[in-house]
């Protein structure tokens, strides 16, 4: 049987480790597939760069479009990244006929909808699991290894600067913008870290997560996103004592009023095995109602891993190249026209637990004021730490942990007590997760 052409837009680091993936392993995945696969057209900006590949035998433009419009091509490979672009030849080859396998988080979660009725409606396939943390096929293990499971939550440290961060701040007690020179020494952090630090590439990644296990569409835009750039290494070191460790955490979670879809800084008992995956290294664990608690981990970012992902995807489509468009596994993991309407709640309406550091008078009945404020918002205290002012100043570090509430009513308790005399500067709060 003839080997299956592939076309690959974009021949940079996970382009690179595409080619050497699919050459290096050409007979095992020959013999997974039940078909040779080859590259045969791809496209980069500059023919001239050195390569970590080797792309002989490769035909090779600078023009997309001439990869996306090669009548030899069954598969495009969209490793070009951003939204504009990529969406276009997307678009545009799943029109020709082609399937399509992209590693683009943002182009999924901001276009995914539109691609995937596209898709259907021309009987194509979009695989994306290297869209989401890497090398881990978390996409496959919700979308078919769970698919017997109502999905309750799932939380994922989905980005690894954002983890090697705060790795480095607990373990060696160094601060943020120390720490995130040396990422973008390093290459983990690009030159503009905001996407990985303020938490929107994880937003994108969480995104498609949930549609996924709640069977909900895609709706990036109403993902509630904070950055850890604000996180000291002071609350790295006090959340250690109460026997937490802050994690830059996506959380999406079913519940009776609807669909939780947040990014945020969260403390996580340290006994937890989610608390304790470190430096660029990404997990995802999943709670399902049969299959209880798993847990996804692995290297979240990187040349082969990310071509593992992408290479995966290609010998899905291949296996399913001859079979009725109709019955193949939903892009979604549910049927099109069986997504729910489930509303994405506001974080003034999630509940959770909060850790809170404020810098407070040393004086009697500060701390009675301070608590007679959280009782009326009843909001009940788990734990308090005071720390001695230092440098003769007058002011003590509080920290507390608190019972789960709501957003809305601890964004009222701060408000009155930032308005305290006896309270200097802002309160600092943590949303806090047990993952049980």
């Amino acid at each position: 049987m003839n080997s299956v052409k592939v076309g690959l837009l974009g021949l940079g680091t996970v382009g690179g480790g595409t080619v050497n993936v699919l050459k290096r392993n050409a007979e095992e995945i020959a013999r997974r597939a039940g078909r040779g696969i080859v590259i045969a057209h791809a496209a980069a900006r500059d023919l001239n760069k050195p390569r970590i590949c080797d792309t002989t035998g490769i035909r090779l433009s600078t023009d997309p479009n001439e990869v996306v419009n090669n009548s030899e091509i069954d598969i495009i490979i969209e490793l070009i990244g951003g939204d504009t672009l990529a969406k276009d030849m997307v678009l545009k080859a799943i029109e020709q006929g082609k399937h399509v396998v992209t590693a683009n988080k943002a182009l999924i979660a901001k276009h995914g909808t539109e691609i995937f009725a596209k898709a259907q409606e021309k009987g194509v396939m979009v695989g994306f699991e290297a869209a989401v943390a890497g090398g881990i096929p978390i996409i496959k293990a919700i979308r078919e290894g769970l698919a017997g499971n109502q999905i309750q939550w799932l939380a994922g440290i989905i980005n690894g600067t954002g983890n090697f961060i705060l790795t480095e701040m607990r373990d060696k007690g160094r601060d943020f913008d120390d720490v995130l020179k040396e990422a973008q020494a390093l290459g983990y952090a690009e030159a503009d870290p905001t996407f990985d630090v303020e938490g929107i590439d994880a937003a994108h990644k969480l995104t498609i997560l949930a549609s996924i296990a709640f069977g909900v569409p895609l709706q990036f835009d109403k993902t509630y996103t904070e950055g850890i750039s604000t996180i000291t290494r002071e609350d790295v070191t006090y959340a250690e004592e109460l026997g937490y460790r802050i994690k830059h955490l996506g959380v999406a979670r079913r519940t009776d009023k609807g669909i939780e879809l947040r990014v945020h800084p969260t403390l996580i008992p340290e006994r937890r095995l989610i608390a304790n995956v470190d430096g660029v290294m990404n997990a995802v664990l999943v709670m399902g109602d049969a299959v209880g608690p798993t847990l996804y981990y692995g290297a979240g970012a990187g040349a082969e891993p990310t071509a593992s992902a992408v290479v995966g995807d290609v010998v899905d489509v291949v296996r399913a190249l001859t079979s009725d468009p109709k019955n193949r596994v939903p892009h979604l993991a549910f049927q099109a026209d069986a997504l729910a309407s489930d509303p994405i709640l506001s974080m003034d309406d999630v509940e959770t637990a909060y850790y809170l550091r404020m810098q407070a008078l040393d004086k009697p009945g500060v701390m009675a004021n301070v608590a007679s404020i959280l009782g009326a918002q009843q909001i009940s205290i788990e734990a308090i730490i005071q720390k001695e002012p230092v440098d003769n100043s007058t002011f003590a570090n509080i920290i507390m942990l608190t019972h789960k509430v709501q957003e809305k009513q601890m964004n009222q308790a701060i408000a009155e007590i930032e308005s305290l005399e006896t309270i200097d500067g802002q309160v600092k709060r943590i949303r806090m997760e047990t993952l049980n």
